[in-house]
C-alpha cells in the first residue's frame, strides 16, 4: 500500500491518532526543522512521525554521536519505522508520549535538546494534551524548544500555559495548510 493510500486508511481508522489523510510535504519539514542547531545537539525526542517524514529529515543532519529517540503509538507507523529504520543513533518506542521522561532517564539522558512533535493535539482530550506537553516541557533542557505542527490555532492556548515564548510561523505549502510553534523553555 502506498504511503497516501496508508494515510488515508489509518487517518479513517484512527483520527484519535492520525491527524491528516496526507503525509507532512517537504516544505513543512523544512520549517519544522529550521529551527534546530543539529551541530550542537545531544537529544531530539519526536512524537508521532506517522510515516517518518520528519525523521528522515531528522536523520539527514543528526550528529553520529546524537540519539533520534522516537515515539509512535499507532502500531502500523511502528511497525513501518521499525523495518525501515536502521539507524545506531535511533531509539524506536511503541508507547504513549505520556511517558516520554521515563524513557528519556532510562536511556541516561538528563533532558532533550529538541521535542519535534506531529501529535493531532486538537484531536486529544484536554487532560492527555496537557499531559504530553508537562512531559515534554519537563524533560527539555533550559532555552531547549518544543516544535508543534497543527492545522488550527485551538493549541496555542494549552502552549502558552506551560511555554514563556511561543513563536507561530505558517505553511501555506502544505495540504492541509499547517502552523508550526515553536516553543521555548526559558526557565
Amino acid at each position: 500500500m502506498s504511503n497516501k493510500k496508508s494515510f488515508i486508511s489509518h487517518f479513517w481508522q484512527e483520527k484519535k491518532m492520525v491527524g491528516s489523510m496526507t503525509p507532512s510535504s517537504k516544505f513543512l519539514a523544512e520549517k519544522m526543522l529550521k529551527n534546530i542547531d543539529f551541530k550542537h545537539c545531544k537529544l531530539i525526542v519526536e512524537l508521532g512521525p506517522g510515516n517518518g517524514v520528519f525523521t528522515r529529515k531528522i536523520l539527514e543532519q543528526l550528529p553520529e554521536d546524537a540519539c533520534l529517540m522516537i515515539f509512535e503509538l499507532n502500531v502500523h507507523f511502528y511497525e513501518l519505522l521499525k523495518k525501515e529504520l536502521d539507524d545506531p543513533r535511533v531509539v524506536l518506542i511503541h508507547d504513549s508520549a505520556e511517558n516520554v521522561s521515563k524513557y528519556v532517564q532510562e536511556a541516561g539522558y538528563l533532558c532533550a535538546d529538541y521535542v519535534v512533535s506531529s501529535l493531532p493535539l486538537a484531536n486529544m482530550s484536554r487532560k492527555i494534551c496537557e499531559k504530553i506537553i508537562q512531559e515534554s516541557y519537563n524533560i527539555l533542557k533550559n532555552h531547549g524548544k518544543y516544535i508543534q505542527f497543527q492545522y488550527s490555532l485551538v493549541s496555542k492556548k494549552v502552549l502558552d500555559v506551560f511555554f514563556q515564548s511561543v513563536h507561530l510561523s505558517f505553511t501555506p505549502l502544505n495540504f492541509p495548510p499547517a502552523f508550526v510553534y515553536t516553543c521555548i523553555k526559558e526557565k
